[in-house]
């Protein structure tokens, strides 16, 4: 069977420019995956991650959003000021609540979705399913970070602090955090698997349910995510049956 894909591209209100982004599968839970630093939305296909999740998209089980990244434009760009790297990641997430979401919505017919991503992916993943967790159902954080100071070179305000999970994590009170299927996934040798087992301590410490999925004999890189994609993707609702 041929796999759907689909691209999209239209000029974002939210960011002022125009914006890409590939979709794959016809039916099936929403997933949005977010690309590795400064990556493309068709690295996730190019990198093989996609074919992972071929049967799952084939049966209609998921649905697989791959937007572009804008890091190279905001917490990547040291050729502006750090609030205003910031503040170009708040339009990011503009973007993804406004003009994405509602896609995936309308087109799936459920209300919740789940994010994905791989290293600095995963840090987008995990940054949007905490702050919106009324929207997102699941995360899957493949090898994330989730302390973006090192990237603001000493600046903080409140668009910093709300787009640094292990901020606002231990502050946050939404109830629907405690209903979140929660994946951190790293590796045995991941140069992130520190943060990942310090987000894991703060989920712990209040009592958000989670799974630190750490594998053995594995590094920072693309083979353990294509491990991991498929499995966690079976947790999805209906995704099996």
């Amino acid at each position: 069977m041929d796999l759907r894909e689909e691209f999209h591209s239209w000029h974002s209100p939210a960011l002022g420019r125009d914006f890409k982004m590939l979709v794959f599968g016809h039916a099936g839970y929403p997933v949005i995956l977010f690309p590795t630093s400064q990556g493309s939305y068709y690295q996730n296909k190019d990198q093989g991650l996609i074919e992972t999740a071929r049967w799952f998209l084939e049966n209609g089980k998921v649905k697989i959003y791959c937007p572009d990244s804008i890091d190279a434009q905001s917490w990547y760009n040291k050729s502006i000021a750090p609030a205003e790297r910031a503040r170009e990641h708040t339009r990011y997430d503009r973007l993804l609540l406004e003009e994405i979401v509602p896609r995936m919505r309308h087109e799936t017919g459920q209300s919740r979705i789940a994010a994905a991503g791989c290293s600095f992916g995963g840090y987008h993943a995990a940054n949007f399913a905490f702050r919106h967790p009324e929207i997102a159902g699941y995360c899957f954080s493949m090898s994330g970070i989730f302390d973006i100071r090192d990237f603001v070179d000493g600046y903080y305000d409140d668009n910093v602090y709300f787009n640094n999970p292990v901020d606002f994590v231990p502050g946050a009170h939404d109830s629907g955090l405690w209903k979140m299927g929660i994946v951190l996934g790293t590796a045995e040798w991941d140069s992130c698997r520190s943060q990942n087992e310090l987000m894991s301590g703060q989920l712990a410490a209040k009592n958000i349910g989670h799974w630190l999925d750490i594998r053995p004999n594995r590094s920072h890189d693309w083979p353990v995510w294509r491990e991991m994609f498929p499995h966690y993707l079976s947790m999805l609702p209906g995704a099996t049956g």
